[in-house]
């Protein structure tokens, strides 16, 4: 994980209509996936859960700063922090099932992930009817009416 790695990443997220890159460590069927999820304000990742096979997941932002929301199974907003390196605190450790989703409130903003694998995209996310899809035209306000909850 170089400062070469991470610059590049943040040029290829600008560039990317998503606002966001991944780069894996892992290949889809390690028992372990680890990444990094270079991602810039504006790019709206749906909230969503890791039911279908359940799954812990870590972040631990890098670089930057998010905003981390965890919600009930209806959508109400149970936490709301915010998480990086000038934070209290830097990540997140979560159990299987928990609905969440972050927001980044710096350019390029760098978060590690990690969690079980493998990886199946048919089953990796659930997401749940109270969230705008990305892409959707009500996503970007949903995020902004998530972000006011940081204040």
């Amino acid at each position: 994980m170089t400062r070469a790695l991470l610059a590049d990443l943040a040029r290829r997220a600008a560039e990317n209509p998503r606002g966001r890159i991944n780069h894996n460590f892992h290949e889809p069927s390690d028992g372990y996936q680890r990444m990094l999820n270079v991602v810039q304000p504006g790019s709206y990742i749906r909230p969503h859960a890791h039911l279908e096979q359940p799954k812990s997941e870590s972040f631990v932002v890098l670089k930057g700063a998010i905003g981390f929301f965890r919600f009930s199974p209806d959508g109400e907003v149970l936490e709301a922090c915010r998480l990086g390196p000038g934070q209290d605190a830097v990540g997140v450790d979560l159990h299987p099932g928990v609905w969440h989703t972050f927001l980044a409130l710096e350019p390029d903003t760098v978060v590690f992930e990690g969690k079980n694998g493998p990886y199946d995209p048919a089953t990796d996310k659930t997401f749940p009817d109270w969230a705008p899809a990305e892409g959707d035209s009500a996503a970007q306000g949903y995020a902004q009416g998530l972000l006011a909850a940081l204040d």
